[in-house]
């Protein structure tokens, strides 16, 4: 593989400290919580994409379904020279719009943003190697954060995949979506999947499956912590949660306590006791609904140029473009 150049905006101290404040926060809460991003070292990377190849989990065929069918209109509409993907991952889906922007002869810059830096060097020498005449910018970043860091020329399309979007809370999102229009010139372009209210027990199962492949990647959490901190979470005295909350139309992932128990975590300088039964919310998964997706867009200073579902209307891929504050 070509090797490329990462911009990389995570130092080793910096992740540290971050990691040390979640770990403060959310395991000192009343009802205890860690933010997903931890998921994500190279191991909790290859167990999403495994995850993604899984016969319950719908959401990655989905939306290819969608980007195979409109990625041709996304290049003609967008005409962009620049495509930014955010939380790339492998960027596999992304060679679709690859393909399409690049044959419509507009395209100059690939900028894949990741936190997990094993991950993108991988995909961005990959990319290189396979387009070569393209620019490939790779920036080792949060997406809350680093934002503000991403190089491009203009136009520039923003894809943010994967219905990751769904990760937020409702506030959060709101926050998210307004700073990625902060960073984009008015009439630049954001392509966002969003996964939709469905079936109860498709959703369910999406995060369940029976391979146990999700619960690994649940517990991982743990055993970042446990690298990073010192801590000695034993993470099979956890079991995978993973509950449909009707009210807030989200998926949660949760790590439940099997026994009482106490875990030192040295890093942090904390000793934590879980009771039986307790529970550490990992993660929160929304599934929207077309309406609902427009009016969030249209608050954070998008306008809806495109909607799109994939056969089965399990998946939505809205293309937005930036328009006057």
């Amino acid at each position: 593989m070509t090797d490329v150049d990462l911009d990389n905006h995570r130092a080793h101290a910096d992740v540290t400290d971050e990691l040390v404040d979640d770990v403060r926060s959310g395991l000192t809460a009343e009802r205890k919580w860690l933010p997903p991003k931890w998921f994500y070292d190279a191991e909790g990377s290859a167990l999403f994409e495994r995850i993604t190849a899984l016969p319950e989990y719908y959401p990655t065929r989905s939306e290819r379904e969608v980007l195979a069918a409109r990625a041709a209109d996304v290049a003609r509409i967008t005409g962009a020279h620049t495509l930014v993907e955010l939380g790339s991952g492998s960027s596999e889906k992304t060679r679709l719009l690859l393909d399409a922007l690049t044959g419509h002869g507009t395209l100059e810059e690939f900028v894949p943003l990741d936190v997990s830096e094993s991950a993108l060097a991988e995909a961005t020498a990959a990319i290189s190697a396979d387009y070569p005449k393209l620019e490939v910018r790779g920036v080792v970043g949060d997406f809350t954060q680093h934002l503000d860091r991403l190089p491009g020329g203009q136009p520039r399309v923003v894809a943010f995949l994967g219905g990751t979007i769904g990760n937020f809370l409702p506030a959060e999102r709101a926050a998210f979506l307004r700073s990625v229009r902060e960073v984009l010139e008015e009439g630049e372009w954001l392509l966002l999947g969003t996964d939709l209210v469905k079936d109860v027990g498709m959703l369910e199962r999406a995060y369940d499956d029976s391979a146990g492949v999700t619960a690994a990647f649940n517990r991982n959490v743990l055993r970042v912590i446990n690298t990073r901190l010192g801590a000695d979470f034993d993470p099979d005295a956890f079991e995978h949660v993973a509950h449909w909350d009707a009210a807030n139309e989200w998926v949660e992932m949760r790590l439940r306590a099997r026994l009482r128990q106490t875990v030192e975590i040295p890093g942090a300088g904390l000793t934590v006791e879980f009771a039986e039964g307790e529970h550490i919310r990992t993660e929160v998964s929304a599934k929207f609904r077309p309406g609902g997706v427009e009016a969030e867009l249209g608050a954070a200073g998008f306008g809806l140029e495109r909607w799109w579902t994939d056969s089965q209307q399990r998946f939505g891929v809205s293309l937005a473009r930036s328009v006057r504050g």
